[in-house]
């Protein structure tokens, strides 16, 4: 079974970011349309984070540097941060914040079920 391809779950995120955000807008309005869009922009830069993690371990076989592995670690600590950020100074709902978060791995999902079938 072919690998997927990192560069299309990118593009497919940053479309369903896009599409999302229009429809949270015309739906919900702007403030949660803007939650909705910094949690896939969150959730758009973790994925590329780990992607190039793997990619640094696999290239060389050996561990990350200390700092690689301390940022993997703590990001979800950042990410927090930011969710805590974003809902009280935009006032955007927890729920289009959590959706937008979960876009990069509807993107994978799709790109693993297109490569299945392809």
């Amino acid at each position: 079974m072919p690998a997927f391809s990192e560069h299309r779950v990118l593009r497919l995120t940053l479309l369903l970011a896009a599409i999302g955000t229009l429809a949270v807008l015309l739906r919900y309005g702007l403030r949660n349309a803007l939650g909705f869009l910094a949690g896939a922009a969150l959730s758009y830069f973790s994925f590329r984070s780990m992607m190039r993690l793997a990619q640094a371990v696999g290239a060389s076989g050996k561990q990350p540097v200390t700092g690689s592995a301390v940022f993997f670690a703590l990001r979800y600590v950042l990410i927090g941060v930011a969710i805590y950020a974003i809902i009280e100074g935009l006032g955007s709902s927890p729920g289009a914040l959590i959706v937008g978060l979960l876009v990069s791995f509807t993107a994978l999902a799709l790109e693993l079920l297109w490569t299945i079938w392809k």
